[in-house]
């Protein structure tokens, strides 16, 4: 389970975003690292059960909490949250998973293809643009809607080159990311039951997975 010391924390740090105020309450930080590493562990093993990974441990599923201000007019030094992802084995299983955990209503379970290679996205638009119906009958199944609402992800403002601007399928031809994400209230992540509902949420990806990765690999 995620602690609601955790989620205290993040809070704090968010209210105090500065170096003197996170060495001063490091050990809060760890004891929080920590739990979140331990929930990244059990959705690990959890997910392994339902598709093929790359292991890592934790630790090593979390990204840093320390952010790069180098380019960002924001020079807070801290990341409000934990995240990381699970990585899924073989070229031949395409998509990955992301959890965000933060305070605030603002956690996410989230998966897709955030920057597909050029490549990859031209394979994606023929094969929309050759029929786009499995996606559809796919995105308006009952379960993705229950838990995605819809296909997310930015696109183009007209049509890609190469594509018909009129083509009847042209808003999911238009799009450059395809992501599926799903909300979480705090009460829901400190729950006795996140775990496995942050399991069904991943493994409600799945069709749109498998979609994509036949386009991807065949």
């Amino acid at each position: 389970m995620i602690s609601p010391s955790t989620f205290e924390f993040l809070q704090d740090l968010a209210a105090h975003n500065d170096r003197d105020w996170f060495q001063t309450n490091k050990k809060r930080y760890e004891d929080a690292h920590h739990n979140a590493i331990d929930f990244a562990e059990a959705l690990f093993e959890r997910m392994s059960q339902e598709d093929h990974l790359v292991h890592k441990t934790g630790k090593q599923m979390l990204f840093r909490i320390y952010r790069d201000v180098r380019f960002s007019k924001d020079k807070s030094p801290y990341k409000k949250h934990f995240s990381g992802s699970l990585k899924r084995a073989t070229e031949q299983l395409r998509g990955g998973y992301y959890f965000h955990l933060e305070p605030g209503d603002k956690s996410v379970i989230a998966g897709g293809f955030f920057g597909p290679n050029p490549a990859d996205l031209k394979r994606i638009r023929t094969a929309l643009e050759e029929d786009a119906q499995p996606l559809r009958e796919i995105c308006t199944a009952p379960t993705f809607v229950e838990l995605f609402g819809e296909l997310y992800g930015e696109g183009v403002k007209t049509a890609p080159k190469g594509f018909d601007k009129n083509h009847p399928d042209i808003d999911l031809i238009r799009k450059k990311q395809f992501l599926v994400k799903r909300s979480f209230t705090d009460a829901e992540v400190l729950s006795e039951g996140f775990l496995e509902e942050a399991v069904r949420t991943f493994v409600g990806m799945h069709p749109f997975f498998d979609y994509m990765s036949e386009i991807l690999t065949s």
